[in-house]
């Protein structure tokens, strides 16, 4: 599961009233939570709180063990218990990568080199972290030598992660149907889209896919960039 498809089904799961009071009150309590107690913040039966607890782990709400530490162990079976794991979720739709875009540019603040621009040292970054991107995926994959169709076919099962949302329009065309950098690009589509150029050049060097290329192609609601056959 994506972090964005995770995110979609813990906002589904928080859409029932009890499941999200009862998130509340764990979150809000800075311990570890009984089913008792979290039944009783809600008013409801013991078994249906679990039933409840339970879908909240399942998306990754919650993480559940048994006893609270530091504290002795009864004797018998130490109570069952809830904790908040710390899941960030934010939903987008389409989706955003704001915090990929942060990065970059706090990347860029970090390297700035005492000759180099703002915006050279933004784009070095992001041609940096997108190579990071590609090579990690080579050496997961391990695809071998790379033809154009079948890079652009690897780089579009990465890129879906990431919200671009590829659409293959050819066998040497993948179209990028979200700007992930929307509404940041509107106010500086310049520097925007550069950045995400250099990122997305950046990933097919990392992904050693020499015979694809990323290419500034504007498009009205959509990604900048394009990635075609070399």
């Amino acid at each position: 599961m994506t972090m964005s498809e995770q995110a979609r089904a813990a906002v589904a799961v928080l859409s029932d009233d009890l499941r999200r009071r009862m998130y509340d009150f764990i979150r809000r309590a800075d311990r570890p939570v009984t089913r008792d107690e979290a039944a009783e913040s809600v008013g409801i039966s013991r078994k249906l709180a679990a039933f409840h607890l339970d879908k909240l782990v399942a998306v990754g709400l919650l993480s559940a063990g048994y006893g609270r530490p530091g504290e002795p162990r009864p004797v018998g079976r130490a109570p069952k218990v809830y904790q908040p794991t710390g899941l960030d979720v934010r939903v987008s739709i389409p989706p955003r990568e704001h915090e990929l875009l942060a990065g970059i540019l706090l990347e860029g603040l970090r390297v700035q080199g005492p000759e180099e621009t703002g915006r050279e040292a933004a784009l070095r970054a992001a041609a940096a972290r997108g190579r990071e991107l590609g090579a990690a995926e080579r050496d997961r994959a391990k695809p071998g030598r790379l033809g154009a169709e079948r890079a652009l076919t690897c780089a579009g099962q990465v890129l879906e992660r990431h919200g671009f949302e590829p659409v293959r329009e050819g066998p040497t065309l993948l179209r990028l149907l979200n700007c992930p950098f929307h509404p940041l690009a509107a106010k500086d589509p310049d520097l925007v889209c550069a950045i995400n150029h250099a990122f997305l050049a950046g990933f097919l060097e990392g992904l050693d896919a020499s015979t694809a290329e990323a290419v500034l192609a504007p498009r009205p609601g959509a990604c900048c960039v394009e990635l075609r056959g070399a």
